[in-house]
């Protein structure tokens, strides 16, 4: 995966974005950037709102890269989860204002491959597949719906016929799951 850098270097970008180090903010979003546009269209599923969703993600990472803490997890995961609440929010946002001609509108065709396709080519990949593999398959199906899919937990329940309690239970404990498993394979 081209866009991909090693997590320290990310987490060494934070920490000069975080002292205000332009350059530094530079390099992480040509980094990131692409990879991030491409999970803010899987949930916006329109271009403009995409990038709107990722400049807002990345606007967010110049006031607050301090507060990233490592300790509590990867700079990927901290950098998808900025894009991710930003472009549910617009895309929440975008539903309300939604006219009638708006739905007539064809879906455009995401040129780019599914998120779980480009992240096989990573380094980590087999390690992630194989924690997903161990878990329940409807687990595994919530995991993928709230996180590839980018539903909202209301989403994934409805979707699942669940009810919300349950689904950000067993979402929660799917993700300690994974931590877990992808730590002992580190």
């Amino acid at each position: 995966m081209a866009d991909a850098a090693p997590s320290d270097v990310l987490g060494d970008l934070l920490g000069r974005i975080a002292a205000g180090d332009r350059a530094a903010f530079r390099r992480l979003y040509d980094l990131q950037a692409p990879r991030l546009h491409a999970v803010a269209l899987r949930v916006t599923r329109q271009m403009p709102l995409a990038a709107d969703a990722v400049h807002d993600a990345f606007l967010q990472v110049w006031r607050n890269a301090g507060r990233f803490e490592s300790s509590r997890g990867s700079p990927e995961a901290w950098l998808l989860s900025l894009v991710r609440y930003r472009a549910l929010d617009i895309a929440r946002r975008r539903g309300r204002e939604v006219s009638q001609e708006d739905l007539d509108l064809p879906e455009p065709v995401d040129q780019d491959p599914d998120p779980l396709a480009r992240l096989a080519s990573g380094r980590e990949a087999s390690a992630l597949a194989a924690c997903l593999r161990q878990l329940d398959q409807e687990r595994r199906r919530l995991v993928l719906l709230a996180f590839v899919e980018g539903l909202s937990h209301s989403e994934v329940a409805e979707r699942a016929n669940m009810p919300l309690g349950t689904v950000k239970s067993w979402i929660r404990r799917s993700l300690q799951s994974l931590r877990l498993c992808l730590e002992g394979a580190a």
